[in-house]
């Protein structure tokens, strides 16, 4: 064979090898895109989001078939409110916590979701309500038909403890209920008696339901009521002791959980200070829901008025840090959930509002959470019936697919849906979509550090996001007025942010150190 012929062998050989690393780079960059998440969970309400056998009521299957549309929000994660049986329409007092809600579906439904949400790569978490049971569930009937049940120690009775004091129930509630003679104690309401966490075998059985769950291939829990398990009265539920011990139970609930999956998701809801917070994450929670972050949000965003969210969240993650000793934890931001009036209410029905607001929500560290129906506006305001309204995906109410199980009371004609955002192009459906997929492509803008930045602009929010390397400042212009805000490397702000990494609004412009902020816009800057 000639040289030449070697040589052109050769040649042919390195742009096949070139073209074989090309393909494999660009295949291992979608693989990297593909992999990278958003850190978003969707919280559905299952009764009203999705009918899929015409009965009227949301079930499992139907929350399968709409899977497609979480994904396409850009959401990662999905949190079901309870699906265990139950008497009530909500689902907070359980009868059976080794069963499936009969309106909702079977097991076999449930593990088809979890394997049709797996495939999409979404993870699944679902609402466990340990701190009570219902009045319903056969433990407390046993425990109320005899005081020499088995389970008359599951629950907490006042002849038991002397007398009904102390009496201040800490919910706000009365916390005792007469039944047979005694009063056993239900903090919440008459219908939920609380469960005695003194008993070992509650405990066991508890940690027990969580092993159960999460080998039907769950990935973990929103732990409802969670501050409560010994927080029963105002009186006592700041004491050390009280504290200690609900500090002490979710360690042991953790710990128990680990020999079934040590990566499952823990996610409490302690509504109280960030002090009364961070014991949780030391070795039990990964996250606890940020109520305080929610009202500042809303707040900033009704208002029109900047504050320092980044230097209050930096000392919040600083405690936090010291708090869980070691552990790992991620902040639970949201705007609102199940327990508290829609966004669009909350904001009068301002859709520029409600828009600022998400992009707050959706540029803070940690895993996002979104109420089902947020992004595309809907209203709802208490009693909480009409807070959990039907989802409503076309225009015309009754179509195919949607609930019917309540009617909406903030349903008029032809309001919000789903099919009339997805066909508007500026619509807060639309906005959600993109700021998720921000969130998904940049690790800056989900994960990592938060810290203060002082725009100099009243009504413009900023605060500077940092994961590794990568850092970026991110701005909103909380106003109806475009805002300059002038970008000048100090001391206490060494970093110069040079080009728009991602915006809401095209005519942003920066030059020469002056970043021009159109109404109701988000800008995000890198060096």
């Amino acid at each position: 064979m000639s040289r030449r012929h070697w040589r052109l062998q050769a040649v042919r050989a390195a742009a096949l090898l070139l073209l074989v690393l090309a393909l494999a780079s660009c295949s291992s960059s979608e693989d990297e895109q593909e992999q990278m998440t958003s850190n978003v969970f969707y919280e559905i309400f299952v009764r009203s989001f999705a009918d899929s056998n015409g009965d009227g009521i949301g079930d499992l299957n139907g929350v399968t078939e709409k899977l497609d549309y979480v994904k396409s929000l850009g959401a990662d994660g999905i949190w079901l409110m309870p699906i265990n049986p139950s008497p009530s329409y909500h689902g907070y007092d359980v009868t059976d916590y080794y069963s499936v809600n009969s309106d909702y579906g079977t097991l076999d439904d449930l593990k088809k979701l979890l394997a049709e949400a797996h495939k999409r790569g979404i993870r699944v978490i679902m609402d466990l309500v340990v701190n009570h049971t219902s009045v319903e569930h056969p433990w407390f009937k046993e425990a109320s038909a005899s005081e020499n049940s088995e389970y008359r120690d599951w629950y907490v009775w006042s002849g038991d403890r002397g007398g009904r004091i102390p009496a201040d129930g800490a919910a706000g509630a009365p916390p005792w209920h007469a039944l047979g003679g005694d009063d056993y104690l239900g903090i919440f309401w008459e219908g939920m008696p609380d469960l005695n966490f003194d008993n070992p075998a509650v405990r066991q059985e508890m940690i027990k339901i969580g092993r159960y769950w999460l080998e039907q291939g769950v990935d973990g829990f929103r732990l409802d009521a969670a501050k409560h398990i010994y927080g029963d009265f105002t009186s006592t539920a700041s004491t050390p002791e009280v504290k200690g011990d609900n500090q002490a139970w979710w360690q042991e609930f953790r710990a128990g959980l680990n020999e079934v999956n040590p990566d499952a998701y823990l996610v409490g809801e302690v509504w109280d200070s960030t002090a009364v917070i961070g014991p949780y994450l030391n070795k039990a929670f990964d996250s606890a829901f940020n109520f305080d972050l929610a009202s500042k949000i809303l707040g900033a965003a009704q208002n029109e008025r900047a504050s320092d969210l980044g230097f209050t969240l930096s000392r919040v993650y600083e405690f936090y840090a010291k708090s869980a000793e070691g552990s790992a934890y991620l902040d639970a931001p949201f705007l609102s959930n199940h327990d508290q009036n829609r966004v669009m209410s909350a904001l009068g029905g301002n859709v520029d509002h409600a828009k600022t607001a998400a992009a707050m929500l959706l540029t803070m560290p940690g895993n996002a959470f979104v109420y089902y129906g947020e992004e595309l506006g809907m209203s709802g305001m208490k009693p909480d019936e009409n807070i959990r309204e039907p989802f409503p995906w076309n225009r015309e109410p009754g179509a195919p697919g949607e609930t019917t199980w309540m009617a909406s009371k903030y349903r008029a004609g032809e309001s919000v849906s789903a099919e009339a955002e997805e066909e508007a192009e500026d619509s807060l459906l639309h906005r959600y979509r993109l700021l998720i997929e921000w969130r998904r492509m940049d690790a800056a803008l989900r994960e990592g550090s938060i810290g203060s930045y002082e725009s100099g602009v009243d009504s413009v929010m900023a605060y500077e996001r940092t994961s590794g390397d990568e850092r970026r400042l991110v701005l909103h212009n909380l106003s109806g007025q475009p805002q300059t805000v002038t970008l000048e490397a100090t001391k206490a702000q060494p970093i110069e942010y040079e080009k728009i990494a991602q915006t809401t609004d095209e005519a942003a412009k920066l030059k020469e150190g002056k970043l021009e902020l159109p109404p109701y816009s988000t800008v995000v800057l890198k060096p």
